[in-house]
């Protein structure tokens, strides 16, 4: 089977440092899983995920669930209750938020059973609405994992690869709407990065977390040489990543803090005020830092993600 997730292919590793951030903490998100363990120490589920224990002098094999063996598969869901989904129920679902919001069914694809049936039409939008508005429509995935509702680049499920014309994500959709309505490259390219800042996700392990936003990376890529015929510029990969950093982000969802409290520095060099007077190194407070989200379209701040969850 084919390698999902490449680390060291130009896209992913020109912004792999920004893929790996937390931007409420300000550091790397953390692992917050003990798959790794066996690797040693940087590998524990309270350490940073750094580019070096990816893809340096000791790398490991980052690769979807659908990867990985039985035995480790079996361990995450006992664990974390890590169980990803269909791709044909992640359509399902998404079909059903479409035809509300559109109030017609069958408006992406027509689907039996397993299998759907593209609609080769123009996406027709109601009197009362617009694409522009549908692209801005927020969307949430909750404990996202490898974001399988927002991009469907592969079966989440089985590892097979989805074409990029019957795709199904959250995300897919909208971008399938921008290519059949933007005029010219530099309106795709705008209403792109809008279609990116509208759609949201948290996980809590930091392994699915980042394959998540890879995925999300790479659907930038496969879109954009699929419409234009070219591979993304440097400053067009950082600026969309930094969007997924931003919207996909690491957290505990039932506290709406980041896991496992503020991360470990992996060196940290003391100074005389951090000793008591027997010598002893005082401990820092353990934070638990609550989350933050960046407002695109309202403020044009980050803001709280429970002043959002709270909000009427």
């Amino acid at each position: 089977m084919k390698e999902l997730i490449q680390l060291q292919s130009f896209p992913v590793r020109t912004t792999l440092n920004i893929l790996l951030k937390d931007k409420t903490t300000k550091k790397n998100i953390i692992w917050a899983t003990s798959s790794y363990k066996e690797f040693g120490e940087q590998y524990a589920d309270d350490r940073q995920i750094t580019v070096e224990a990816l893809i340096g002098l000791n790398p490991i094999m980052l690769q979807p669930r659908i990867m990985k063996a039985m035995e480790r598969q079996q361990e995450r869901t006992r664990s974390y209750a890590e169980v990803f989904t269909p791709a044909w129920i992640c359509n399902k679902m998404n079909n059903y938020c479409d035809e509300k919001w559109f109030s017609r069914k069958d408006v992406f694809n027509v689907l039996n059973e397993k299998i759907w049936k593209t609609i080769q039409e123009k996406i027709e939008f109601p009197p009362n609405k617009t694409w522009q508005e549908y692209v801005d429509s927020k969307r949430l995935e909750i404990t996202c994992g490898e974001a399988p509702y927002i991009v469907s680049r592969y079966d989440a499920a089985t590892g097979e690869i989805v074409h990029i014309r019957d795709r199904i994500g959250i995300l897919d959709r909208k971008l399938r709407v921008i290519n059949e309505n933007a005029d010219d490259e530099e309106e795709w390219i705008k209403w792109t990065m809008r279609a990116f800042q509208s759609v949201y996700g948290y996980e809590y392990q930091g392994d699915n977390l980042l394959i998540g936003r890879i995925n999300l990376l790479m659907t930038f890529v496969d879109y954009l040489c699929d419409r234009w015929n070219r591979e993304a510029t440097v400053d067009e990969l950082k600026k969309v990543a930094n969007i997924i950093a931003w919207n996909l982000w690491q957290m505990d969802g039932l506290t709406g803090t980041v896991p496992l409290g503020e991360p470990i520095e992996e060196i940290h060099q003391y100074t005389l005020f951090e000793f008591y007077d027997d010598g002893t190194i005082e401990q820092k407070n353990n934070k638990t830092p609550k989350c933050r989200i960046f407002d695109w379209r309202g403020s044009n701040q980050s803001i709280l993600y429970e002043s959002l969850k709270n909000s009427k």
